[in-house]
């Protein structure tokens, strides 16, 4: 009997979709299925774009300058079953944002091609690095830490994640977050979750569910414990355009205003396993 028939859980939800970003800050891939080790879906963040004047990742937490980052997209050129996840990534196909340049992760000429289109000197690179840092611009929007500044971030060690591996949403939060502004666009895709969970009837009826997660366990299908540590606190990314989202800065002002700058949740992987698009979801206790 695994873990998660020995703890006497309630249903949560379904999974209605899986989000992976093989390079940060660019548009990610919607899959069907995963492998989540402890760093998280397997490829998730495995490359990122550094600028060499500076040294630090780039993110599109800093607009004035990246900006144009949500204009390419990334994908993995083949599938990464379970065994690739010690470590060995079939390359990362890139998207220019004209639509027809199409580059792979492992052609010479891709950071010269990369540099040119963004006006950066930049290089394209796997998470190693032991001091990995961003920087990130605060809009000038109540509730905030900071307003009209650009600070420095920390990453966790060798890797390219913010702060934690997984990031879950749910239909339900981003469905309140359309009432309370309907004249926002509210889409996933503004969010950048990796796991979307559609609540059950039940859960639907609470405000920002995910906040009565934290420090919870969650059960994902016949595999997967993940312990949710903590909220996820918003950014100017949510705001920015991107495709025929525009840019909209109530976005984050009504997360601000209603959920103390905060939408969905991060967890860590407590064991790890194969997360399926239509998996239940439970939650311990």
């Amino acid at each position: 009997m695994n873990q998660a028939q020995e703890t006497p859980t309630t249903a949560a939800g379904t999974v209605v979709s899986i989000w992976r970003y093989p390079v940060k800050s660019m548009l990610g891939e919607e899959l069907n299925s995963s492998y989540v080790t402890e760093r998280g879906l397997v490829g998730d963040r495995a490359y990122a774009l550094i600028d060499q004047k500076t040294g630090k990742v780039a993110s599109a937490k800093n607009p004035r300058k990246w900006g144009k980052l949500f204009d390419f997209r990334s994908s993995f050129i083949e599938d990464t079953p379970p065994q690739v996840a010690k470590n060995i990534l079939p390359p990362v196909r890139v998207t220019f944002p004209d639509g027809t340049q199409i580059f792979s992760s492992d052609q010479e000429d891709i950071n010269h091609t990369l540099s040119s289109v963004l006006g950066r000197e930049v290089r394209l690179m796997r998470a190693n690095l032991e001091k990995p840092s961003y920087e990130e611009y605060w809009p000038d929007i109540e509730g905030l830490a900071q307003r009209e500044k650009v600070t420095d971030e920390a990453m966790p060690p060798q890797t390219f994640f913010d702060i934690a591996v997984i990031h879950i949403f749910t239909t339900s939060t981003i469905n309140r977050l359309r009432e309370l502004y309907p004249e926002g666009r509210f889409e996933v895709r503004r969010f950048r979750p990796n796991i979307v969970v559609e609540s059950t009837s039940e859960e639907k009826k609470k405000d920002f569910i995910e906040n009565l997660w934290v420090g919870k366990k969650l059960m994902i299908g016949e595999d997967i414990v993940l312990s949710v540590t903590g909220p996820c606190t918003r950014c100017v990314m949510i705001t920015l355009p991107q495709g025929d989202l525009p840019k909209d800065l109530g976005i984050l002002r009504t997360v601000a205003q209603y959920n103390r700058v905060t939408a969905g949740v991060y967890a860590t992987v407590h064991k790890g396993g194969t997360i399926r698009r239509g998996d239940l979801v439970r939650l311990e206790g």
